[in-house]
């Protein structure tokens, strides 16, 4: 009987395939299970429900009013599978999770060209902050993406003797994306990583390099104006001032939106995000002191563009005057890269038996213990509960707190004011109530609701240990007095 021998390249091709086949699935798994949480993923997701029942994918809504917060990559990724899934939560996450994804294959594409391609696949796959941010319906993971793609196809450029013009297209094409996915540090990124990489090794760029930009940067505003284009042109001032103005500089240079935080809040992050990993990334940092800085090998090379692409979101960031964990998701890479380096002499059963502890945590705790915390943090229940009490129709008197479920479970009831944001209890007038029909949901903070028990008009209906749920009726008293 004859025997079928693998070739070594064969067998790796198909332990690849297996691994993608594993994480791609693990990525996928449960997007649905838990409510949208938090300020952001609410609100996202109701802004591409908005342009998916408008069909108008140039102007982001929140309740109708326009919402120039963020640009629409996310919204369109949100849209195109609402269309073919339906409007739920898994598919608002369907799209970052893809995103996760991709940028495992971009990391393991550049660890590939040096021998690194196991380690850097299973570290990126199971760093627990790329796996967080992959499950929400946020900007973040996005835009970690496309500046992964873009920072991977100008490292194979300095790697690579062949196609060097193709790989270019690719960088700049994925900065044209980047500013899609988040603005303008979509550009500061990526440049900034490449110009930090040169200076560290104290040399100049490539002639080639020189000369892309003369197309390159064409190149990647020509994506971009897709979405620009048509939304400066339908809004002009308005979108610039509230877009550029006021999301962009003043975020970064006031605390305008109230996230300070001290300038050594993002080296801990970091050293958070890299976990369970961080062990072999401080230990990355330690042996930097043993570097050739200016070596022409692949490793010096990656060693060196790894630690910019690190070192360049922390620091700028570093310096904003609003700061959110969230906004260093980009360096990720960059340190995965520098674990893998470090990883390159360990027993790969050391990194599979950390990677499969990483992944069996991640998926019990996903099975058996978020979902009991996460309905603390939405009211997508509470919602459906009042809906059983008579209350399907109400206009809904929401908070403006970390919690903006609400704007999403019940999307075409919340009561806005003039400059789009919800109105809660205590705003709304007794004249502009009854006009509203008189009864009304209210959400409050649960440790106020014992001001309102008894009350004529207000029924207690329940609350999830952070906020309840009221019914407030003017026209029939759900407490008459007795006489």
């Amino acid at each position: 009987m004859s025997r079928i021998y693998l070739q070594p390249s064969t067998l790796a091709k198909r332990v690849y395939i297996f691994l993608f086949v594993l994480i791609i699935a693990f990525y996928l798994y449960g997007l649905g299970r838990l409510p949208l949480l938090g300020p952001d993923e609410p609100r996202y997701a109701q802004v591409a429900r908005e342009m998916f029942l408008s069909g108008d994918l140039v102007t982001p809504r929140l309740g109708g009013h326009t919402w120039f917060e963020k640009p629409a990559l996310l919204y369109w990724m949100m849209v195109a599978a609402f269309k073919v899934f339906g409007v739920s939560e898994w598919s608002a996450r369907l799209g970052p999770a893809i995103c996760g994804v991709l940028t495992i294959v971009a990391v393991w594409w550049v660890g590939r060209e040096i021998g690194l391609g196991f380690q850097s696949l299973l570290v990126t796959a199971t760093c627990l902050s790329l796996i967080f941010f992959s499950r929400a319906a946020s900007f973040d993971v996005v835009i970690s993406m496309t500046t992964a793609w873009s920072l991977a196809f100008f490292l194979l450029h300095e790697l690579k003797n062949r196609r060097r013009y193709s790989l270019l297209i690719g960088f700049y094409s994925f900065v044209g994306l980047s500013l899609l996915a988040k603005g303008l540090i979509g550009i500061v990124i990526p440049f900034g990583v490449a110009g930090l990489y040169y200076l560290l090794r104290r040399t100049w760029p490539q002639r080639s390099v020189m000369l892309s930009l003369l197309w390159g940067v064409p190149l990647a505003l020509a994506v971009s104006a897709i979405w620009y284009g048509p939304v400066i042109a339908k809004h002009g001032w308005t979108f610039i001032d509230e877009f550029f103005v006021q999301h962009h500089f003043a975020r970064y240079v006031s605390n305008k939106y109230h996230h300070p935080q001290p300038i050594y809040f993002y080296p801990i992050i970091i050293l958070m995000f890299t976990l369970p990993w961080t062990v072999f990334f401080v230990e990355a940092l330690v042996k930097m002191r043993g570097w050739v800085w200016r070596g022409a090998d692949k490793e010096s090379i990656v060693r060196v563009f790894s630690l910019a692409w690190l070192l360049v979101p922390v620091l700028f960031f570093s310096f904003s005057g609003s700061k959110l964990p969230g906004y260093v998701l980009p360096a990720v890479p960059g340190a995965t890269l520098l674990i893998a380096d470090v990883l390159r002499k360990r027993r790969p059963a050391l990194i599979i038996s950390i990677a499969c502890t990483t992944v069996v945590l991640v998926l019990v705790t996903l099975t058996f213990a978020a979902e009991r915390f996460a309905n603390r943090e939405s009211v997508r229940d509470l919602l459906a509960l009042a809906d059983a009490r008579g209350y399907a129709n109400a206009p809904v008197l929401t908070q403006r707190s970390d919690d903006r479920s609400a704007e999403f479970y019940a999307y075409s009831r919340v009561v806005y004011n003039a400059y789009g944001e919800p109105v809660t209890f205590d705003e709304i007038s007794m004249d502009e109530a009854r006009r509203r029909g008189g009864k009304f949901v209210v959400l409050i903070p649960v440790r106020y609701v014992e001001n309102f028990r008894g009350s004529p008009n207000i029924e207690i209906i329940g609350d999830n240990g952070h906020t309840a749920i009221l019914g407030w009726n003017l026209e029939n008293p759900v407490n008459p007095v007795k006489h």
